[in-house]
């Protein structure tokens, strides 16, 4: 399955998005809040496990990668592995991606997905509460905080956005 958006194709993950990706997760400021950086065979097993979350579930998360240039710029979708409170929209992309409105873009279709293709009630994001950045994209989404739950040793806030408030909050119109 593949999602576009104005600016990004979300699409599997394929072996060609290994360096990216293994580049991406290495990084230590973005794999600061995501249980530490990745090495390269880490990040190959990883790149595995989502594909996997595809063939179990039915959904997962995607490679984003610009429209324009085919450049991989992370990943982002929806998953629930195995040990997780609910169905989450996650998103995680290479620094050099920061501040452009791809996570907002991304998530959003994924937002969408989510509510019209897999017809869940409610989404979540678990967040680590110093991550200000995912906080931020989570409540301009239109998530809020209503707890918190520990996922592989790790405290994490619980943003959850319900379909009905969904539905009925205003659609942007630019990422």
């Amino acid at each position: 399955m593949e999602l576009l958006t104005p600016r990004l194709r979300l699409r599997s993950f394929r072996e060609s998005d290994l360096d990216a990706y293994a580049e991406m997760c290495a990084d230590p400021e973005v794999a600061e809040f995501l249980g530490g950086p990745l090495d390269r065979v880490e990040s190959w097993r990883h790149m595995a496990m989502i594909l996997g979350h595809w063939q179990l579930r039915g959904f997962g998360l995607w490679a984003a990668e610009l429209r324009a240039s085919g450049e991989l710029v992370g990943r982002l979708g929806c998953w629930r592995p195995e040990g997780w409170p609910a169905l989450e929209v996650g998103w995680s992309l290479a620094r050099k991606f920061w501040g452009q409105g791809l996570a907002h873009e991304g998530a959003e279709a994924s937002l969408r997905f989510a509510f019209e293709n897999l017809a869940v009630d409610r989404v979540v994001s678990l967040i680590h509460p110093k991550n200000v950045r995912s906080i931020a994209l989570a409540e301009r989404l239109g998530e809020r905080p209503v707890g918190e739950a520990e996922v592989r040793g790790h405290r994490l806030t619980v943003y959850a956005l319900e379909a009905e408030a969904w539905r009925a909050r205003p659609r942007p119109t630019s990422p």
